[in-house]
């Protein structure tokens, strides 16, 4: 079985306030995606990224991070990323271009193309609900979710024919 080429990997904790907003837009992708009868993209869900997500990435074309943030401005934010060595990979966590970096060099092969989706958070507390700001960076993320879906999928669509 071949991986699908277009990948969302989103991470975050559900325990901790807005820190579940990673997961909670990859609840509605997921959802959506079989609603629509799609297997061109596959969606994973973590607590944090770890350095065995280098192999999620193998043959794929496109990748998207979706993850909370804790700084800047409110909404959402899509910012195109690449491979960065980065300390991460010998923590307990490791950074989306740390994690591209890592598949360079371990797998051997270029990175697929990455981009990360951020939004924007404000209460990261245990136990804590989800922010009346982070439902409204849902709504914005799951509205670029949409717009880099759709063109992630029309670049394949394009370079096949």
């Amino acid at each position: 079985m071949s991986a699908a080429p277009v990948l969302v990997l989103a991470f975050g904790n559900p325990g901790r306030g807005d820190d579940a907003l990673g997961p909670m837009l990859a609840d509605r992708l997921e959802d959506w995606l079989a609603a629509q009868g799609r297997d061109d993209v596959e969606v994973i869900v973590d607590f944090q990224l770890n350095i065995e997500h280098a192999l999620d990435l193998a043959d794929r074309e496109r990748v998207l991070f979706v993850d909370a943030r804790a700084s800047g401005e409110n909404g959402a934010r899509l910012d195109a990323i690449s491979a960065r060595a980065d300390a991460s990979y010998s923590t307990h966590a490791v950074s989306p271009q740390g994690l591209l970096a890592v598949h360079e060099q371990v797998i051997g092969e270029t990175p697929p193309q990455a981009e990360l989706l951020s939004l924007r958070g404000h209460s990261f507390e245990l136990g804590d609900p989800l922010s009346l700001a982070a439902r409204q960076a849902l709504e914005a993320g799951w509205s670029g979710l949409l717009g880099w879906l759709d063109a992630a999928t029309c670049s394949r669509t394009t370079a096949t024919v």
